[in-house]
């Protein structure tokens, strides 16, 4: 099959050439001023994303998983600590746990949103832990105290955070989002019967620059954004070595510095950020009704509180794999986002979880497959997708548990 014939699963080419006598200028912007590391092209950046999450600051790092790791170090998550997310994510999310010396524990998702229930860590809060003498609350599965909690933004849809936070607040722990897939994403809450941007409500959040992201830079990048300014200044000084001023630390902390460079080119790039987004609800919009009556396969939920921006479009479908080896050979490219929870992870072996500890996750990733979505994908190629798509699955029958999700 001819290149011109395939259909991308992300289109990283036009984006850039479209922006290149912009994004160009950057380069030589740093190369007539020297200006490499630090500067008023990271401060800029810095004060618009800030402006862009209504949150009132933001600290560009090197990557997402330091922004995580900065935001847990800077509220407090530190040696022993347990932090409670969620398996069906990256495992950036709970590497940044466990280098900030903390420990990992998993609730269940949402079966429609794969978003962490807020329901399942209510029953692991009141259920698995115990207070102890001092009034802390302790794991039951390793008698560690409970800090905090990471609600996981995942494929660009935010949790329902309204549950999440008032849980947080009766048991006294830190909320930080991972907001690395939902930059621009936004919450309706009924608590304060406004909507919210993701970054602006927890104690901080991460972000990740990975190319592929709604906003991504050329490289590496990440940031954090707070409310709160003396988070933001412990993590202007951990990214920086520790120091608040030139040789003069106050902590010992790491070199995750943003560049300048990729900076400026965010910077670029997050004025087109809204617009970007805007094309992707309109895409997915597009997928929901092309694929619409279409029984064997379960289209994303997006509950009447969320403005999802879709960095990525996962559906489900009983044959899987057999679907996207059907896609492959007509030309368009998938991927699975994740195949296997964390919990199943031999990394994470140590922490005793079983394959039925989490039955949603796990169900939901031997189901789940992304398909083709960026801002410039057309509805040529969007209706080729489906067409191939209702092809292999039009004499395929729903599982029980396809058929139990689209029933709650």
């Amino acid at each position: 099959m001819s290149e011109a014939n395939q259909i991308p699963f992300l289109d990283l080419i036009t984006p850039h050439v479209e922006l290149e006598q912009e994004l160009t200028e950057v380069f030589r912007r740093a190369l007539r001023t020297a200006g490499f590391i630090g500067g008023p092209m990271v401060e800029n950046f810095e004060t618009s994303f800030a402006e862009f999450c209504a949150a009132k600051h933001a600290v560009a790092v090197s990557s997402g998983t330091d922004a995580l790791r900065f935001a847990l170090m800077a509220c407090g998550v530190g040696p022993g600590d347990v932090v409670v997310t969620v398996p069906n994510t990256f495992i950036a999310t709970t590497e940044a746990i466990s280098q900030s010396r903390a420990i990992p524990e998993f609730v269940d998702v949402d079966e429609r949103t794969y978003n962490m229930s807020a329901q399942m860590l209510e029953r692991f809060l009141e259920k698995q832990c115990v207070r102890n003498s001092a009034g802390k609350l302790i794991s039951l599965r390793n008698g560690r105290p409970v800090a905090a909690v990471i609600p996981v933004h995942l494929y660009g849809q935010m949790a329902d955070m309204d549950p999440i936070l008032e849980l947080a607040d009766r048991f006294g722990l830190i909320v930080v989002e991972d907001a690395c897939q939902a930059h621009g994403a936004q919450y309706f809450s009924r608590k304060s019967e406004r909507w919210h941007t993701a970054g602006s409500m927890g104690r901080a959040a991460a972000f990740s620059f990975y190319p592929g992201k709604n906003l991504g830079a050329c490289g590496e990048a990440g940031a954090v954004t707070t409310n709160d300014p003396a988070i933001a200044a412990k993590i202007r000084m951990l990214r920086d070595h520790g120091q608040a001023h030139k040789y003069y630390h106050d902590i010992e902390g790491y070199n995750g510095r943003l560049d300048s460079i990729q900076a400026g080119l965010l910077h670029v790039k997050l004025a087109h950020l809204a617009g970007w987004n805007q094309l992707r609800r309109e895409r997915a919009a597009d997928y929901n009704r092309l694929l619409a009556g279409n029984e064997a396969v379960v289209c994303p939920y997006e509950p009447s509180w969320s403005r999802a921006v879709y960095h990525l479009y996962v559906i489900r479908t009983q044959d899987r794999d057999g679907l996207m080896k059907q896609l492959k050979e007509a030309g368009i490219a998938t991927g699975i986002h994740y195949p296997v929870p964390l919990h199943m992870q031999k990394a994470y072996a140590s922490l005793h979880y079983g394959a039925t500890d989490l039955p949603v996750a796990s169900r939901v990733a031997a189901e789940i497959v992304s398909i083709p979505m960026f801002p410039q994908i057309t509805t040529q190629q969007q209706a080729k997708v489906v067409e191939h798509i209702r092809a292999v699955t039009s004499t395929a029958t729903q599982s029980p548990n396809v058929l139990a999700e689209q029933s709650v």
